[in-house]
């Protein structure tokens, strides 16, 4: 599904780091970096059939930024 996130995160919570990523082997090799974190938040996000509030899920390690958010789910 495509969307656009619209800032502003709130409720941002880091809920699992390092060894505790499923994916940790595979954002390694994709993007480098050494120390990640799984981080949660809830924002606005526009999808086609129009904007709505959601949880959202996305990966963060520091210099790289955040990566490959994902809609949990729709809270509205």
């Amino acid at each position: 599904m495509n969307f656009e996130i619209i800032p502003p995160i709130t409720g941002k919570d880091c809920f699992a780091k390092m060894s505790a990523i499923r994916d940790l082997k595979r954002l390694k090799r994709a993007y480098g970096g050494t120390n990640w974190k799984k981080c949660k938040g809830f924002c606005n996000v526009r999808i086609e059939q129009g904007i709505y509030y959601a949880e959202v899920h996305w990966y963060e390690c520091h210099g790289i930024g955040a990566v490959e958010y994902k809609i949990k789910r729709f809270l509205e």
